[in-house]
């Protein structure tokens, strides 16, 4: 690469840091303060896109363009600050998991009503009245915008600075962030202050957005894309800080364009394509930086909110009217089918159920009881499927063997992210995760010789006794019958009493003799070896595995069935792997715009069961005198 080239590239990065330094200064300003992680963040960056289109449509192109980005970013904000009021305020007090299960359907309300309103197709803005032409660097040419891009971020970090360290509000803001208890109990109103911050940041995205209307289309898929690079420069950065937030979009940005420019390395025969790390650059960045420097570069440990939810309740064994209960579920499972004989696709959803509902059982398996919060365990139920696929297709082996042995692979992985998951906890463990289950995801992403690419893997089929009449759909009850009894036994076991005192009180645990990293450690490798199963049986059952089975999207789904059930119950993944499935499964069948049904149903169940629908069940059996 020549010096131009190196020159040129790096200007590109100093423009791409900027707009990802808006979105990301936005969502770390919020965590600071309410300490809600918003996963709707990445949908008011789209919304600002969308907005700004449609205004420089309306205000036209030439004068109108830049009142048309501003008012675009200011629509954004105040749509957040309707959001805060109308939803958020109502889960302050709620368990910091279910506010992000609430940003999540969020996520899916915002998205079918941009579907809705803009349509399916992308959008295309105008350019920049003056800046649509290009300068030349040392022969090279570079976009004139983009040099603006470059002095828009140094400004709105001085400019968010001084708005933090010279106004009342920002010292207000500053205080909450070290506890906003405190600031509450000196007169504060809390709440105007929380609207107020929210409002700032959608602002800050809804600009971002904004910005990027000459560079890039509106469409559907920025909200997801864009929230992913964002927790990243946040956790990198350091949860809270700003400056932290723009030296991490600087750091990503930089090493992004550097490998766009590297491209394709000759190595005696080898090519090494450094324009693929692109996919997970970010990621591999977040993760040494959480090894090394676990606050992120500019960040310290959140002091913990004295309002963070209901105390952990503990786990009990179910009485013999819960026995009686599953002996009769199970019974009636195993007559499936026969009665639904007539109903082929009776037997498909009832496989896709019970997947589902293992997948979040070993999800829930290091939430609840371990109190280790995982954005990436999708990882293992991905790695399970494709050593499954692997197994059969590449070295020919039977379908039973191949069922053992490929959760194994899944338990080698948890053993590996495992070690240096657990040195971590909050949401820089979770984040970790994250990290770990997206480099997964671009090696199989990118690896086409053995893992198919992104066309994933085909005839992955189950044996020739499983073809008919339900016996798969039996095999898969058996198997996560007996999982479901396993994962129970190690709960109520010596190991299952040491992971819940880990949790409740690590010092304590500690000081009798219990090695608490060790024992999160083991949790992880099991929850990963079951989530391995789980990703098994669902490539049998399909005949094919593809890398969607491990993104982010995949985890998410984990999160929003255990949160959705009830993290404090056995029962609770149970129930809401199987609600949000099926729900998921009938919405998407018979309307367009069922990501707003859905989100919106999982909005209801969160602010009328913030225990989860188990939780709420359970509860009303205590009250009543009942088990």
């Amino acid at each position: 690469m020549t010096v131009s080239a190196f020159l040129v590239q790096l200007l590109n990065g100093l423009a791409g840091a900027s707009s990802l330094f808006l979105v990301a200064a936005g969502l770390s300003l919020i965590f600071g303060v309410t300490r809600i992680v918003n996963f709707a963040h990445g949908s008011f960056y789209m919304l600002g896109v969308y907005l700004a289109v449609t205004l420089t449509g309306q205000l036209g192109a030439g004068l109108g363009f830049w009142p048309a980005l501003l008012l675009a970013a200011l629509a954004v904000g105040a749509i957040g600050a309707l959001i805060e009021v109308l939803v958020l305020r109502r889960i302050y007090r709620a368990p910091e998991l279910f506010q992000l299960l609430a940003t999540f359907a969020l996520v899916l309300v915002i998205k079918d009503a941009a579907l809705w309103f803009w349509g399916a197709e992308d959008l295309l803005g105008p350019r920049a009245p003056g800046l649509g032409g290009a300068i030349e660097i040392l022969g090279r040419r570079f976009p004139t915008y983009d040099l603006l891009l470059i002095v828009v971020g140094p400004a709105v970090l001085g400019v968010t600075t001084l708005l933090l360290t010279r106004t009342r509000w920002g010292t207000l803001v500053r205080a909450a962030t070290q506890d906003r208890e405190m600031v509450g109990a000196l007169g504060v109103d809390q709440a105007r202050l929380f609207t107020g911050v929210f409002a700032l940041g959608a602002l800050l995205a809804g600009l971002g957005g904004a910005l990027q209307v000459p560079r890039e289309p509106a469409s559907l898929n920025l909200d997801l894309l864009t929230i992913g690079d964002a927790f990243v420069v946040v956790v990198v950065g350091g949860m809270g800080s700003i400056p932290g937030a723009y030296v991490a979009a600087l750091l990503i940005a930089e090493i992004k364009a550097i490998c766009v420019g590297i491209g394709t390395v000759h190595v005696g025969d080898i090519d090494f394509s450094f324009s693929k790390l692109t996919l997970v650059v970010e990621f591999l960045v977040m993760a040494v930086v959480l090894v090394v420097r676990p606050w992120g570069l500019m960040g310290r440990a959140q002091a913990p909110s004295r309002n963070a939810g209901a105390a952990e309740a503990p786990l009990r064994a179910g009485g013999r009217g819960t026995l009686v209960a599953g002996l009769v579920l199970l019974a009636l499972l195993l007559l499936l089918p026969v009665w639904a004989s007539g109903m082929p696709y009776a037997g498909v959803l009832a496989i896709d159920l019970l997947t589902a509902a293992l997948f979040a059982a070993s999800l829930h398996f290091i939430m609840g009881p371990a109190g280790m919060h995982s954005f990436g365990h999708a990882a293992y139920f991905g790695l399970g499927a494709y050593a499954a696929a692997l197994l059969v297709t590449k070295l020919q082996l039977p379908m039973e063997l191949s069922l053992f042995v490929a959760p194994l692979a899944a338990a080698a992985g948890a053993l590996l992210f495992g070690w240096f998951s657990v040195r971590l906890s909050g949401v820089y463990l979770a984040m970790l995760t994250l990290a770990f289950a997206q480099i997964v995801w671009s090696v199989t992403f990118q690896w086409d010789d053995v893992t198919g690419g992104s066309n994933g893997l085909t005839g992955v089929w189950p044996a020739p006794w499983l073809a008919g009449n339900g016996a798969y759909y039996l095999l898969v009850l058996v198997v996560v019958a007996a999982a479901a009894w396993a994962l129970r036994r190690v709960l109520f076991s010596p190991f299952g009493y040491a992971m819940r005192a880990g949790r409740d009180s690590p010092l304590r645990a500690d000081a009798i003799g219990i090695d608490v990293k060790r024992v999160q450690w083991v949790a992880f490798v099991v929850a990963g070896l079951f989530a391995g199963l789980a990703g098994a049986l669902y490539a049998f059952s399909k005949g094919s595995i593809s890398p969607d089975s491990m993104g982010v999207g995949k985890s998410v789904d984990g999160l929003v069935m255990v949160l959705l059930g009830g993290v404090q119950t056995l029962a609770g993944p149970w129930v809401g792997a199987v609600t949000f499935t099926w729900l998921q499964d009938a919405m998407a069948r018979n309307t367009e715009y069922w990501r707003a049904l859905l989100g919106g149903v999982i909005l209801l169940l969160v602010l009328a069961f913030p225990m989860g629908i188990a939780g709420w069940v359970r509860m009303r059996y205590e009250r009543w005198g009942l088990r």
